[in-house]
């Protein structure tokens, strides 16, 4: 049974990841707040990221960093503050959390490492410019981590559209705002959390064994199509 660490597992996507993950791996949970499911492969660390040093894991055959942040103003309300917080919760955790685990993941399973992009930073988008910003870090990070880890420990990124999350709830708080940004979609929908889960539990596997370095945009069509 492969071991996996989820680094903020409590919530959201991250949440759906463990549900996933948790009846068929162990996994390693490390978030500010404990997850709500309990489970016998599921052991829970106490920890924020950015403040905190990371708990020793004796053994990790993945690595998935799910932190992010959604904090969407006009250029002339972004304070320098902004991009620097974005910036530090989406590539330098992700950073500390590779560079504090990446030991024990070389002597893993078939390791992998999964990080999160966003629809954002291929679809230039009013707003977004903190996010899209280090979300782009983190493009260039699953790149450059591809090549520099191969063969050995696959890595790669999800980039989803809005997704029904905690995270994404002022984007979805009432019924018209919900309608636009399915009308926004080809597909005529946005994601929920499980069908992001389910590509993590895929890009984990040993079925992904040929996927290294790619961004696996779940866009609902909205950068693939213009219909």
């Amino acid at each position: 049974m492969k071991t996996i660490i989820v680094v903020g597992g409590s919530k959201g996507i991250g949440n759906a990841i463990i549900h996933k993950l948790v009846n068929t791996h162990n996994v390693v949970n490390i978030s500010r707040t404990a997850p709500e499911h309990k489970h016998a492969n599921l052991t829970h660390y106490d920890c924020d990221i950015i403040k905190d040093d990371l708990p020793q894991i004796e053994h990790a055959d993945g690595l998935v960093y799910c932190p992010g942040s959604i904090n969407l103003k006009p250029i002339s309300r972004l304070s320098l503050d902004d991009f620097k917080n974005d910036f530090e919760i989406n590539v330098l955790g992700a950073v500390k959390a590779i560079q504090t685990y990446l030991p024990k993941l070389k002597n893993g399973n078939k390791p992998a490492i999964l990080l999160f992009s966003t629809v954002a930073a291929k679809l230039g988008m009013p707003f977004h410019a903190s996010v899209a910003t280090s979300k782009s870090g983190v493009e260039g990070l699953v790149k450059s981590l591809g090549a520099e880890l191969a063969p050995n420990i696959r890595v790669n990124a999800i980039a989803p559209t809005v997704t029904n999350t905690t995270l994404a709830s002022k984007l979805l708080r009432n019924d018209k705002m919900i309608e636009n940004i399915t009308e926004r979609h080809p597909l005529k929908k946005f994601l929920a959390p499980d069908e992001v889960a389910d590509m993590a539990d895929f890009l984990l596997s040993d079925k992904a064994a040929s996927l290294s370095g790619q961004i696996f945009e779940m866009d609902c069509g909205i950068v693939s199509f213009k219909i």
